[in-house]
């Protein structure tokens, strides 16, 4: 059953995003509100579809968490899931991507006109300061900033090193972090063709401060979002009872 209702599920996902696409490109001529509205109505059909073929829901845990104004998320990331769900749910935040995705057609323009933050990753130094000046006009305007600080999909049970970006960002912004741990990739695998069900936790983890250097900075959000991640993982998602707000899955 696993084959078939993967099988179904991604070609209703392929069938169901071209589609919009193809219906909603003219969005792309408005203003910004009209194509975040493109994606909140992709995002929540890609759930429904989640949920009704496959069985996966998704559950949030301390939404309440992030400080009042613009913050940086950082985020665990296994799986396309999050990049699907996430920036709805976090109030439209400015998404570092990698700048590769902007040459997707109309799914590229999409992106840009969303305002997220294109990262060339092979033009090294530039590319920090390029993504840090994005970053700080999308403060400026009010919004939080969403990056990966892994800066790839990693599988649940894997390691992979905090990549400098996100050092970068706290230096410069001067913004609380807010540290985010999932288990995505239970039910959705990083470049997987099966889809598994199951409840996907998002917890949002008590923000760090402003102000510490780089090493100890990196050394409490790895801590934070790997801590949570692994008991995740192990089926304890920490305070469920008294802060889950329903998922859009």
């Amino acid at each position: 059953m696993t084959i078939i209702r993967s099988a179904l599920f991604n070609l209703a996902f392929f069938l169901w995003t071209i589609g919009l696409a193809l219906l909603t490109w003219p969005a792309l001529l408005l203003p910004r509100g009209a194509t975040v509205a493109v994606y909140r109505f992709w995002s929540a059909g890609v759930a429904i579809l989640a949920r009704a073929i496959v069985g996966i829901r998704s559950r949030w845990i301390g939404l309440d968490r992030a400080p009042s104004g613009p913050v940086l998320y950082a985020a665990k990331h296994q799986s396309a899931w999050d990049t699907i769900t996430m920036p709805g749910r976090l109030e439209e935040p400015a998404v570092v991507l990698k700048r590769e995705l902007l040459r997707i057609p109309i799914y590229g323009g999409f992106v840009r006109r969303w305002g997220a933050i294109a990262v060339d990753r092979r033009a090294g130094a530039r590319a920090l300061r390029s993504m840090v000046a994005d970053a700080r006009a999308a403060a400026d305007a009010g919004r939080s900033i969403l990056i990966y600080p892994q800066g790839t999909r990693v599988a649940p049970g894997e390691a992979a090193p905090y990549q400098p970006g996100v050092a970068a960002l706290y230096a410069q912004l001067g913004l609380p972090v807010v540290p985010i741990a999932l288990d995505s990739g239970r039910c959705w695998g990083r470049r997987s063709f099966f889809k598994r069900p199951g409840t996907i936790t998002v917890e949002l983890l008590p923000a760090i401060p402003p102000g510490l250097d780089r090493r100890e900075f990196l050394r409490r959000l790895e801590t934070a979002i790997e801590t949570a991640t692994d008991r995740l993982a192990a089926g304890q998602p920490e305070g469920a009872a008294a802060d889950a707000r329903p998922g859009s899955g």
